[in-house]
């Protein structure tokens, strides 16, 4: 039997999480060396935007206690909406109001870590 892996004492999601956070930061400084304080925080967006989604994604199921199959798929079904209408909302949000967006790295730094957390469900470990 296969189970979860767990990385220093978190789940998958959450290991998921801290990945973003830290490929944020990093697209950030790389954004920042190349197109400067905006390409940045547009790169800090596009990423931020992902984490607190993941987040809510996170708290939505956890505070589910399903016990048959169907409670756990209306769960995982509610905190993917959840996640997906805040996507939205947020991705409006900052292309906008932030008039200064770089768009390759804020898409490039969202794509990024839409990919790390797709990535937190096939993390396996004995």
């Amino acid at each position: 039997m296969t189970r979860v892996a767990h990385l220093g004492g978190v789940g998958p999601i959450q290991a998921a999480l801290w990945r973003m956070v830290y490929a944020t930061a990093a697209a950030a400084l790389i954004a920042w060396v190349w197109q400067g304080h905006h390409g940045a925080i547009s790169a800090l967006l596009g990423g931020i935007i992902n984490i607190v989604a993941g987040t809510v994604f996170a708290w939505v199921a956890a505070r589910s206690h399903g016990r048959t199959a169907g409670e756990i798929l209306r769960t995982a079904i509610r905190a993917e909406v959840s996640k997906v209408a805040l996507v939205v909302c947020l991705l409006w949000l900052v292309l906008a109001h932030y008039r200064q967006v770089v768009p390759g790295v804020f898409i490039g730094t969202f794509i990024l870590t839409v990919v790390i957390f797709s990535m937190a469900i096939a993390v396996r470990g004995k």
